[in-house]
């Protein structure tokens, strides 16, 4: 055989395998006489281990899923890839009736499916009760990477409020420390204004942490716009949330001061809010004083970059 029938042959091979892939894991299997057909029994739901070719028509959403949103491009370029090397990850469904199933999890495949006009999908079939689809569809999505943290945080607290778990059960189902599902939960306290912001991704998850610290909603949202507008990194909302609790402190022991005109006291509002501290002022006839208090040498540099003068 002379080297160019090799190359032909070379060729030839690889594009048969590229066509098998195309098909799907669905044609793999179906290449092979080794499948076997049976199912396993674990913690009270019942798992079917082989892969079933089920109608894309025949599938419900699933209504306990956690996730709201997904991208447009990201989906398409799922779409893509499932159409060069087919769905490589079966969904998991459970049955509803003949012919009628309800997805447990694999939305996104699901969805890319229907975006290139697929008609059938591999799926595992599950047997599972309303809150063990919920449980199940709540940890399989938050173990994914694209989740914003409300979504995680939302997902947590369902777990515990709709499945029963305690903190340290939850913590243990996800992988994760109390801490940290605590400081996921606590997000949620925010107003809804920052939690839409944290979808969007307008701010970091360190942000949201120093603005949980805040009592006052009002300063919180003052904050928020600072990041937004002023691209306020996560080092400046800290500092200035510490610089707010310290000045919170020095006023319980702080003396009652002397009170202020209305202008003066307006003013005096302006220069807290634009420096993140409990800004004083002494006026007496024509002449005062200002006093703007800092924490910690950040603080002060802080105020010094607010000054324009570093």
């Amino acid at each position: 055989m002379d080297d160019k029938n090799k190359v032909d042959d070379k060729n030839k091979g690889i594009l048969k395998k590229r066509t098998v892939l195309g098909r799907g894991l669905s044609a793999l299997l179906a290449d092979s006489e080794t499948v076997n057909h049976h199912t396993v029994v674990t913690e009270n739901t019942i798992i079917s281990a082989s892969i079933n070719e089920i109608a894309i028509d025949s599938i419900e959403v699933n209504p306990y899923q956690p996730r709201t949103n997904f991208e447009r491009e990201a989906l398409e370029e799922l779409a893509e890839s499932i159409k060069l090397h087919g769905i490589i990850q079966p969904i998991t469904v459970r049955q509803l009736a003949e012919d009628t199933y309800q997805l447990i999890s694999g939305e996104r495949r699901l969805q890319a499916s229907r975006l290139l006009g697929l008609k059938v999908i591999p799926a595992y079939i599950r047997t599972a009760n309303d809150q063990q689809m919920l449980e199940m569809a709540l940890i399989e999505n938050i173990q994914r990477e694209e989740l914003n943290p409300i979504e995680i945080a939302t997902s947590y607290q369902r777990l515990l409020s709709e499945c029963n778990l305690k903190q340290e059960e939850l913590g243990s189902r996800v992988g994760k420390n109390r801490s940290t599902v605590n400081n996921y939960l606590r997000l949620l306290k925010l107003p809804p204004d920052i939690q839409v912001g944290l979808k969007d991704k307008k701010l970091s998850m360190g942000h949201a942490r120093a603005l949980i610290n805040i009592d006052d909603i009002g300063v919180q949202l003052l904050i928020y716009k600072k990041i937004t507008e002023e691209d306020w990194s996560v080092r400046r909302v800290e500092d200035y949330v510490r610089g707010l609790a310290a000045t919170k402190t020095s006023e319980k022991t702080t003396p009652p001061k002397q009170d202020l005109p209305v202008e003066v006291q307006r003013i005096q509002t302006k220069l807290i809010s634009h420096f993140g501290t409990k800004v004083s002022i002494k006026k007496e006839g024509n002449k005062g004083e200002i006093k703007i208090p800092f924490v910690s040498d950040e603080d002060f540099n802080r105020i010094l970059e607010l000054l324009r003068l570093m």
